[in-house]
Protein backbone atom coordinates (compact mmCIF):
# COMPACT_ATOMS: atom_id res chain seq x y z
CA UNK A 1 0.00 0.00 0.00
CA UNK A 2 1.35 3.44 -0.98
CA UNK A 3 1.72 5.80 1.99
CA UNK A 4 0.15 9.27 2.14
CA UNK A 5 3.64 10.78 2.12
CA UNK A 6 4.61 8.92 -1.09
CA UNK A 7 1.30 9.94 -2.70
CA UNK A 8 2.01 13.61 -1.88
CA UNK A 9 5.40 13.45 -3.61
CA UNK A 10 3.93 11.57 -6.56
CA UNK A 11 1.26 14.24 -7.07
CA UNK A 12 3.85 17.06 -6.93
CA UNK A 13 6.02 15.20 -9.44
CA UNK A 14 3.09 14.83 -11.85
CA UNK A 15 2.62 18.62 -11.59
CA UNK A 16 6.33 19.13 -12.36
CA UNK A 17 7.14 20.87 -9.09
CA UNK A 18 8.67 20.06 -5.70
CA UNK A 19 6.42 19.14 -2.79
CA UNK A 20 5.97 22.04 -0.37
CA UNK A 21 6.38 21.13 3.30
CA UNK A 22 5.66 23.61 6.08
CA UNK A 23 6.75 23.49 9.71
CA UNK A 24 4.82 25.06 12.57
CA UNK A 25 4.95 24.44 16.31
CA UNK A 26 1.87 22.79 17.80
CA UNK A 27 0.19 25.24 20.19
CA UNK A 28 1.60 28.42 18.59
CA UNK A 29 0.22 31.00 19.09
CA UNK A 30 -2.55 29.10 20.90
CA UNK A 31 -3.79 25.52 20.54
CA UNK A 32 -6.84 26.81 18.65
CA UNK A 33 -4.83 29.14 16.36
CA UNK A 34 -2.31 26.35 15.69
CA UNK A 35 -5.08 24.16 14.30
CA UNK A 36 -6.57 27.09 12.35
CA UNK A 37 -3.17 27.78 10.73
CA UNK A 38 -2.87 24.13 9.62
CA UNK A 39 -6.38 24.16 8.16
CA UNK A 40 -5.78 27.50 6.46
CA UNK A 41 -2.48 26.58 4.73
CA UNK A 42 -3.37 22.97 3.88
CA UNK A 43 -4.86 23.82 0.49
CA UNK A 44 -1.46 25.24 -0.58
CA UNK A 45 0.91 22.64 0.90
CA UNK A 46 1.61 18.96 0.33
CA UNK A 47 2.82 17.85 3.76
CA UNK A 48 2.56 19.54 7.17
CA UNK A 49 5.36 19.18 9.70
CA UNK A 50 4.24 19.87 13.25
CA UNK A 51 6.78 20.36 16.03
CA UNK A 52 6.20 19.45 19.64
CA UNK A 53 7.72 22.23 21.74
CA UNK A 54 10.88 21.57 23.74
CA UNK A 55 12.51 23.92 26.22
CA UNK A 56 16.12 23.10 25.20
CA UNK A 57 16.03 22.52 21.43
CA UNK A 58 19.48 21.73 20.05
CA UNK A 59 18.72 22.22 16.34
CA UNK A 60 16.26 25.12 16.43
CA UNK A 61 17.17 28.74 15.84
CA UNK A 62 15.62 31.80 17.43
CA UNK A 63 12.40 31.92 15.40
CA UNK A 64 11.35 28.35 16.20
CA UNK A 65 12.51 28.74 19.82
CA UNK A 66 10.19 31.76 20.14
CA UNK A 67 7.30 29.72 18.73
CA UNK A 68 8.12 26.84 21.08
CA UNK A 69 8.24 29.21 24.07
CA UNK A 70 4.73 30.49 23.24
CA UNK A 71 3.45 26.90 22.94
CA UNK A 72 5.03 25.89 26.29
CA UNK A 73 3.63 29.03 27.92
CA UNK A 74 0.19 28.02 26.58
CA UNK A 75 0.57 24.67 28.37
CA UNK A 76 0.82 22.58 25.19
CA UNK A 77 1.68 18.95 26.00
CA UNK A 78 2.17 15.97 23.67
CA UNK A 79 -1.44 14.88 24.29
CA UNK A 80 -2.53 18.31 22.98
CA UNK A 81 -0.35 17.83 19.88
CA UNK A 82 -2.21 14.58 19.17
CA UNK A 83 -5.55 16.37 19.58
CA UNK A 84 -4.48 19.02 17.06
CA UNK A 85 -3.43 16.28 14.59
CA UNK A 86 -6.66 14.34 15.13
CA UNK A 87 -8.83 17.40 14.42
CA UNK A 88 -6.71 18.42 11.43
CA UNK A 89 -6.88 14.96 9.85
CA UNK A 90 -10.68 15.17 10.02
CA UNK A 91 -10.72 18.53 8.21
CA UNK A 92 -11.64 19.13 4.55
CA UNK A 93 -8.11 19.77 3.26
CA UNK A 94 -6.28 17.28 5.46
CA UNK A 95 -2.65 16.63 4.48
CA UNK A 96 -0.06 14.08 5.61
CA UNK A 97 1.36 15.06 9.01
CA UNK A 98 4.95 14.61 10.16
CA UNK A 99 5.66 15.19 13.85
CA UNK A 100 9.06 16.63 14.66
CA UNK A 101 10.73 16.78 18.07
CA UNK A 102 13.24 15.36 20.52
CA UNK A 103 13.62 11.83 21.84
CA UNK A 104 13.68 12.56 25.56
CA UNK A 105 10.07 13.78 25.33
CA UNK A 106 9.11 10.54 23.59
CA UNK A 107 10.90 8.55 26.29
CA UNK A 108 9.08 10.42 29.04
CA UNK A 109 5.74 9.88 27.30
CA UNK A 110 6.57 6.20 26.78
CA UNK A 111 8.02 5.00 23.48
CA UNK A 112 5.34 2.42 22.61
CA UNK A 113 2.52 4.60 23.93
CA UNK A 114 3.79 7.49 21.78
CA UNK A 115 3.97 5.36 18.62
CA UNK A 116 0.55 3.82 19.27
CA UNK A 117 -0.94 7.30 19.73
CA UNK A 118 0.76 8.40 16.50
CA UNK A 119 -0.91 5.50 14.70
CA UNK A 120 -4.29 6.12 16.36
CA UNK A 121 -4.28 9.83 15.45
CA UNK A 122 -3.08 9.26 11.85
CA UNK A 123 0.44 10.68 12.11
CA UNK A 124 2.21 9.76 8.86
CA UNK A 125 5.84 10.38 9.74
CA UNK A 126 8.34 11.26 12.47
CA UNK A 127 11.52 13.30 12.60
CA UNK A 128 13.45 12.84 15.85
CA UNK A 129 16.25 15.39 15.72
CA UNK A 130 18.51 13.92 18.43
CA UNK A 131 18.14 10.25 17.48
CA UNK A 132 20.56 9.70 14.57
CA UNK A 133 21.38 6.56 12.60
CA UNK A 134 22.37 3.87 13.64
CA UNK A 135 21.03 4.55 17.15
CA UNK A 136 17.56 5.01 15.66
CA UNK A 137 17.41 1.61 13.91
CA UNK A 138 15.28 -0.11 16.54
CA UNK A 139 12.92 2.86 16.88
CA UNK A 140 12.62 3.15 13.08
CA UNK A 141 11.63 -0.55 12.88
CA UNK A 142 8.90 0.08 15.45
CA UNK A 143 7.67 2.97 13.31
CA UNK A 144 7.61 0.83 10.16
CA UNK A 145 5.54 -1.85 11.89
CA UNK A 146 2.90 0.82 12.48
CA UNK A 147 3.15 2.22 8.92
CA UNK A 148 4.80 5.41 10.21
CA UNK A 149 7.65 6.81 8.11
CA UNK A 150 10.80 7.45 10.16
CA UNK A 151 12.64 10.26 8.40
CA UNK A 152 16.43 10.08 8.47
CA UNK A 153 18.48 13.29 8.53
CA UNK A 154 21.52 13.85 6.30
CA UNK A 155 23.93 16.79 6.44
CA UNK A 156 26.73 18.33 4.32
CA UNK A 157 29.32 16.62 6.55
CA UNK A 158 27.83 13.11 6.27
CA UNK A 159 30.47 10.94 4.59
CA UNK A 160 29.52 9.19 1.34
CA UNK A 161 29.95 5.79 2.99
CA UNK A 162 27.59 6.80 5.78
CA UNK A 163 25.17 8.39 3.28
CA UNK A 164 24.83 5.08 1.46
CA UNK A 165 24.15 3.17 4.68
CA UNK A 166 21.54 5.68 5.91
CA UNK A 167 19.76 5.88 2.55
CA UNK A 168 19.67 2.06 2.36
CA UNK A 169 18.10 1.88 5.82
CA UNK A 170 15.67 4.78 5.29
CA UNK A 171 11.93 4.66 4.67
CA UNK A 172 10.19 6.54 1.82
CA UNK A 173 11.46 10.03 2.72
CA UNK A 174 14.81 11.49 3.75
CA UNK A 175 15.67 15.03 4.86
CA UNK A 176 18.80 16.84 3.70
CA UNK A 177 19.94 19.68 6.00
CA UNK A 178 21.25 22.32 3.59
CA UNK A 179 23.93 23.84 5.81
CA UNK A 180 25.72 23.58 9.15
CA UNK A 181 23.49 25.82 11.20
CA UNK A 182 20.47 25.85 13.45
CA UNK A 183 17.15 26.42 11.72
CA UNK A 184 16.40 29.91 10.43
CA UNK A 185 19.97 30.85 9.64
CA UNK A 186 20.71 32.88 6.54
CA UNK A 187 21.50 30.58 3.61
CA UNK A 188 25.31 30.46 3.75
CA UNK A 189 25.75 27.96 0.93
CA UNK A 190 24.96 28.62 -2.72
CA UNK A 191 21.87 26.85 -4.09
CA UNK A 192 24.10 25.20 -6.73
CA UNK A 193 26.27 23.62 -3.98
CA UNK A 194 23.18 22.50 -2.05
CA UNK A 195 21.75 20.89 -5.19
CA UNK A 196 25.10 19.22 -5.98
CA UNK A 197 25.01 17.51 -2.56
CA UNK A 198 21.34 16.72 -3.04
CA UNK A 199 22.10 15.00 -6.37
CA UNK A 200 24.79 12.85 -4.69
CA UNK A 201 22.09 11.57 -2.33
CA UNK A 202 19.59 10.98 -5.14
CA UNK A 203 22.13 8.95 -7.12
CA UNK A 204 22.33 6.44 -4.25
CA UNK A 205 18.64 5.66 -4.59
CA UNK A 206 16.54 7.77 -6.98
CA UNK A 207 13.33 6.25 -5.56
CA UNK A 208 13.74 7.87 -2.14
CA UNK A 209 11.94 11.20 -1.74
CA UNK A 210 14.57 13.67 -0.57
CA UNK A 211 13.60 17.06 0.84
CA UNK A 212 15.83 20.04 1.55
CA UNK A 213 15.39 22.12 4.69
CA UNK A 214 17.11 24.96 6.66
CA UNK A 215 17.49 28.48 5.28
CA UNK A 216 14.59 28.27 2.83
CA UNK A 217 12.59 31.47 2.46
CA UNK A 218 10.56 33.34 -0.17
CA UNK A 219 13.90 34.63 -1.54
CA UNK A 220 15.62 31.25 -1.89
CA UNK A 221 12.89 28.70 -2.58
CA UNK A 222 12.67 29.15 -6.36
CA UNK A 223 16.40 28.41 -6.81
CA UNK A 224 16.00 24.98 -5.20
CA UNK A 225 12.85 23.81 -6.94
CA UNK A 226 14.50 20.89 -8.73
CA UNK A 227 14.44 19.00 -5.38
CA UNK A 228 11.74 16.45 -4.54
CA UNK A 229 10.53 18.67 -1.73
CA UNK A 230 11.33 21.88 0.16
CA UNK A 231 10.70 22.62 3.83
CA UNK A 232 9.90 26.09 5.14
CA UNK A 233 9.73 26.51 8.92
CA UNK A 234 11.53 29.42 10.54
CA UNK A 235 10.17 31.92 8.00
CA UNK A 236 6.63 30.86 8.98
CA UNK A 237 7.39 31.06 12.73
CA UNK A 238 8.85 34.52 12.13
CA UNK A 239 5.64 35.57 10.35
CA UNK A 240 3.56 34.39 13.34
CA UNK A 241 5.75 36.45 15.71
CA UNK A 242 5.56 39.50 13.44
CA UNK A 243 1.77 39.32 13.14
CA UNK A 244 1.33 38.99 16.92
CA UNK A 245 3.55 42.04 17.53
CA UNK A 246 1.47 44.04 15.06
CA UNK A 247 -1.79 42.67 16.54
CA UNK A 248 -2.68 41.07 13.23
CA UNK A 249 -4.28 37.67 12.66
CA UNK A 250 -1.46 35.08 12.32
CA UNK A 251 -3.78 32.69 10.45
CA UNK A 252 -4.36 35.18 7.62
CA UNK A 253 -0.73 36.34 7.50
CA UNK A 254 0.72 32.80 7.39
CA UNK A 255 -1.84 31.72 4.79
CA UNK A 256 -0.82 34.63 2.53
CA UNK A 257 2.85 33.80 2.98
CA UNK A 258 2.39 30.11 2.14
CA UNK A 259 0.39 31.07 -0.98
CA UNK A 260 3.40 33.14 -2.13
CA UNK A 261 5.80 30.27 -1.42
CA UNK A 262 3.64 27.93 -3.48
CA UNK A 263 3.54 30.39 -6.40
CA UNK A 264 7.36 30.47 -6.49
CA UNK A 265 7.73 26.71 -7.08
CA UNK A 266 5.06 26.19 -9.74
Amino acid sequence: MISSISKAFSLARKQNRPALLTYTVAGDSTKKKSLEILKSISSHVDICELGFAHNTPIADGGQIQTSAYRAIKNGTKIKDVFQIVKKFRKSKFSRPVILMGYFNMIMQYGENKFLNDCKKNKVDGLIVVDLPWPENKNFAKKCKKRSICYIQLLSPTTSFKRLKLIVKDSHEMIYYISMLSTTGGKLKVSPSNILANYRRIKKINPNKNCVIGFGITENTISRLKSADGLVVGSAICKEITRSLKKRQNPVTKVNNMVKKLRSKII
